[in-house]
């Protein structure tokens, strides 16, 4: 077993006689394996704000674009709508956000921050980008443009956009 997959296999918390080198070859299975390490950490940051992932970055969708229907909120969020249901109902339990008659069609709701919900949002955005500064702070600010181009070119490609 080489150093590196080695040193996979023991950040992963697998054992030391499984190697996952090949699948690395794999940008998407790096990817995924980078998102899983962050996603778990995030959780760790956003829970004493008792949020979620999702919750988080649904709130802050509404938050920058009120009255948001759940409609588009879910295509946002790139899940079903009826998955939605609950991200919306935690929001909406715990003051977060409030639903309203859409004005120009009342059986959709339109979803908008309370004033609890951007002061919550203002402290646990804080907190991730804390989070974002720390997990990046060994790339200099050209790797960083890299990065995130990089990854909005694969997003584009996966997508069949331009590249």
């Amino acid at each position: 077993m080489t150093k590196t997959s080695a040193a996979a296999a023991v950040h992963s918390g697998a054992s030391e006689s499984i190697s996952d080198e090949s699948l690395r070859s794999f940008a998407g299975y790096s990817m995924k394996r980078t998102f899983n390490v962050v996603k778990a950490d995030l959780a760790r940051v956003l829970e004493p704000y008792g949020l979620r992932m999702m919750t988080f970055t649904a709130l802050i969708l509404i938050v920058d674009n009120p009255d948001l229907s759940q409609t588009q909120l879910a295509g946002a969020l790139a899940i079903e709508r009826s998955n939605l249901v609950t991200i919306v109902d935690d929001l909406e339990k715990n003051g977060w956000i409030a639903r309203n008659p859409a004005p120009n069609d009342r059986r959709t709701h339109a979803l908008r921050a309370t004033r609890a919900g951007r002061e919550l949002l203002e402290k646990a955005f804080a907190a991730a980008r804390a989070h974002e500064e720390t997990l990046l702070a060994g790339l200099d600010d050209r790797e960083k443009s890299t990065l995130f181009s990089a990854l909005r070119k694969i997003e584009r490609s996966a997508l069949g956009g331009a590249r």
